[in-house]
Order: C-alpha cells, then structure tokens, then sequence
C-alpha cells in the first residue's frame, strides 16, 4: 500500500509540473494586459516604467522562474486589476462558488443513486422507464436554457424565488454561508438545481447500468439461493459492487462543477470564482489567470489522488497492481 501511495504522489508532481509550464506560456502567449491597463495616450518613458515593474519586459523563461520561486513560497503574484494578493481575491469567491458545488453535486448523488439503482432493479416499470425519461431530458437540454427557463417560471412568472444573486450570509467558521437563513436557501435553489440536472442525469445513468450488470453476477444469485432479503441485497451487494464507479464519478464531478461553474454562475449572477475568471479574461489580468488554471489542475490532481486512494480501501487488489 505504501509503494502504491508513494508512485501515484509522484506521478502527481509530474504532472503539476508539466500543467504549471503548459499554462504559464500558453496565458502569457496570448494578449499583452499593458493594451488594457494602460491609457492610449500615456508616455512611452510610464508605459515603459509600468511594463517593468510588472516583470513583463523579462524573457518568457525568466518569468516563469520567477513565477515558479514565488509558488513555492505560496505567492501567485498580485491581480492587475483589484491590486490585491491573487490567493486572497480568490480565497474571496471561493466560498460561493464552493457552496453552490456541494448542494449540486451532493443532491445529484443523494437523489440519483438511488434512483438508478432502482431503475435497474426493476428495469421493466413503469417507474423505471419515467427515471430514464428524466435523465435523457437532463443530459439533452442546455444548462444555459434550462437556467433562463428557472429564472422565467420561478421568479418571473410565479415569483416565489429571486432571479440571482446570493443573499444573505452568515460567516461560520470564518466563512461565508448562504445555507443557514430562508432567505439563503431561496438565492441557493434555482442555481445550485440548474447545476445539478446533468450531474443527476449521470448518476442516475451510471447506478442503473452498474445495478443491471451486477444483479446477473453470481454473487446475486448466491444471495438469493441464500435467503437474504432483497433489502439486503442492495444494500449490501449491490451498492457495495457499484460504488467503485460511482466514487470516481463523484471526484471528479465534484472538481469539474466547482472549477467550471461558469455559465451557471454568470446566469444567476452568483459572486464565485467563475465570473471572477471571467472578468480576468476580459481584462486579461494574467496572475488571476495563471493562478485560477493551476489550483484547477491541483484540484482535479489531487482528486484523482484520493479517488486511486478511495480504490485501494475499496478493492485491495489495485493497490497490489499498481504498486507491481
């Protein structure tokens, strides 16, 4: 287990390594953000003194060196727009976005898995055939439109919900949280629904396939030559049998919906991180940029990290494998 733990931490340096180089020089290729942040008409001698300051007149290389030192002190540099620490400016958006993430994806998994398991215990009813109607409807239909109809019906039409924005906040712990008020919760519904449709279309998708393929294996069948009440058999079987899967795609759902919540955020107009990088990409404010892409990469690096680890409890033999 600890040589299986040690060659995956590895693998994952390598990895970040080669993603902080991709997206160093690919940020810093495209777009001069001295065309935006500096006036037309100012002096050749300030834009120069201005270009300098920020490092930008040094050779690619060099700057990414810098860049790379400074990581290691845990300094992503300084945004070019709001003058403040990246880290801090996106320690600051984060909250929202992260909250958001969890009520969409926990909800889809609470909701879908069982869901699908029943739609796969009994394939033939009619209950089954509404589940995977639903889910065809979830992975068919535009996040944007969906949200756009939210946003007409809820709060336009009917009125009972906001259109946007997040509400109040209570801080917990040091951070910021719409989930304890009414009035929270009501800002957190239509956005975190909107972003939880396709994550519930393929938790259902993914629990049926997995229950209709497990319950024609052997150890089923032993189960019920045995006595066992169906009950048990799901709980203890089948769910166990599919949860290898299911685990992975909730890892890297997670991490997908938390660092591209873009479109559901600009929707509602909800303060995350999203429509921070959006902003920054308009403004072509490339520390923000740069330090966005790479804690993403860390995320999903990290995810998958756990996910082998959550692998290795789960079925031991793969530990084994991967350590061979």
């Amino acid at each position: 287990m600890s040589g299986f733990i040690i060659q995956r931490c590895l693998q994952a340096v390598v990895v970040m390594f080669a993603m902080s180089v991709i997206v160093f020089v690919g940020v810093y290729a495209i777009g001069n953000p001295m065309d935006v942040l500096i006036p037309l008409d100012a002096p050749q001698d300030v834009r120069e003194l201005i270009i300098a300051r920020f490092g930008l007149d040094l050779p690619l290389w060099r700057q990414y060196l810098i860049f790379l030192g400074n990581v290691a002190q845990g300094d992503f540099g300084r945004s070019f727009v709001y003058a403040i620490p990246v880290l801090d400016l996106i320690a600051s958006r984060l909250p929202a976005t992260l909250e958001l993430t969890l009520a969409a994806v926990i909800g889809a998994a609470v909701i879908g898995v069982p869901l699908g398991i029943w739609a796969g215990y009994r394939p033939d009813s009619l209950s089954s055939k509404t589940i995977m109607g639903v889910s065809i409807l979830g992975f068919s239909v535009p996040t944007f439109w969906v949200g756009l109809i939210l946003i007409l019906t809820f709060a336009v039409w009917l009125g009972w919900l906001p259109a946007g924005g997040r509400g109040p906040v209570d801080v917990v712990f040091g951070v910021e949280w719409s989930i304890f008020s009414l009035e929270g919760l009501s800002h957190l519904l239509l956005p975190a629904v909107n972003l939880a449709l396709f994550k519930l279309a393929m938790m259902i998708r993914l629990a049926r396939a997995g229950t209709r393929e497990v319950m024609l294996t052997d150890t089923i069948k032993f189960a019920r030559a045995a006595g066992l009440a169906e009950r048990t058999i799901v709980l203890r079987h089948v769910l166990k049998l599919i949860s290898v899967p299911i685990v992975t795609v909730f890892g890297l759902e997670l991490g997908s919906t938390l660092a591209f919540a873009v479109v559901t955020e600009t929707i509602f107009s909800w303060p995350g991180v999203g429509k921070l990088i959006i902003d920054s990409i308009t403004s072509l404010d490339r520390p923000v940029m740069v330090a966005y892409l790479i804690l993403v990469a860390l995320l999903f690096v990290t995810i998958n990290l756990l996910i082998d680890l959550a692998y290795a409890v789960l079925d031991p033999r793969v530990a084994r494998r991967g350590a061979a």
